[in-house]
């Protein structure tokens, strides 16, 4: 996983760097997570809002997200020993960073190839959310997984109800979700709308990530307590052991003085009947 993190480029500062900068991009990595999501209603504003109202408000999330990684990476490259450095070290931001700025000016209705470069750029935008994430989904934090896992269905079932026109109610939006995340696939509903369809494969793919992760972490909780048990039995192990060699170590010591003694008192008794 850390040698993936590495050649994507999501490696933030060097530990030895300036501390000003590692300490300021403790918290900047956050405020990179934040923004990075304006691109989600950005892209489904200028896709299903044709009024001029609309396509200013998408564009407007475009540039704010555009502006806040300029001026994230700018202070951070200001305050590096080695702002080279930093940048080959996080040059998926500077990906993201120039796709949002290309992008923010389509106008629809969207080409073929427009698509193609679109979805790559929010395929990009997920992988920055889930590296932003990997430090918080770890397999003991189930509460947290459980959390995200919730705010992901009623999302996804807040933008079936708005995007698909079958889904009538918010409740048949959330069981929409949640079919597609678990890939049940029972056939009573399906996107038919373009954007319906791109919002689905997000939902299957977050959705299905997090099932996959909340049920691996339920076992290795299980698993995490077998072997804390097993750590305590060797603890118990490694303890007796120390105390056996300490006896052993001490009868070994007894055992080497009596044959010290007997030896000093043979040496004696032969002196004197040599006299």
């Amino acid at each position: 996983m850390s040698n993936l993190v590495k050649r994507l480029g999501f490696q933030g500062v060097d530990a030895h760097d300036n501390p000003q900068a590692v300490c300021a991009w403790c918290w900047l990595d956050w405020l990179l997570f934040a923004l990075t999501p304006l691109a989600i209603p950005a892209f489904y504003i200028e896709l299903v809002t044709a009024s001029p109202g609309g396509l200013a408000v998408g564009r407007g999330l475009y540039v704010s997200r555009f502006l806040g990684f300029v001026v994230s990476l700018g202070w951070i490259v200001r305050l590096s020993r080695s702002p080279k450095k930093f940048l080959l070290r996080n040059r998926f931001d500077l990906f993201v960073l120039f796709g949002a700025a290309s992008i923010a000016w389509g106008a629809t209705p969207w080409s073929s190839l427009e698509w193609v470069l679109r979805m790559a750029f929010m395929c990009l935008v997920a992988i920055r959310i889930l590296s932003s994430l990997r430090s918080v989904l770890a397999s003991t934090r189930l509460l947290v997984l459980f959390i995200t896992g919730i705010a992901v269905l009623a999302l996804g079932g807040a933008g079936f109800y708005r995007l698909e026109p079958r889904v009538h109610t918010y409740a048949e939006g959330v069981w929409f979700a949640f079919e597609s995340s678990a890939t049940v696939g029972y056939g009573d509903i399906a996107p038919t709308t373009p954007a319906s369809r791109v919002f689905a494969r997000f939902v299957v793919l977050l959705g299905y990530g997090m099932f996959s992760l909340v049920f691996a972490s339920i076992a290795a909780t299980f698993i995490g307590q077998e072997e804390r048990l097993l750590r305590r039995e060797m603890y118990r192990d490694i303890k007796r052991l120390h105390e056996q060699i300490a006896a052993l170590h001490q009868n070994l010591q007894g055992l080497r003085e009596s044959v010290e003694r007997a030896s000093r008192a043979a040496s004696e008794n032969g002196c004197g009947t040599g006299e």
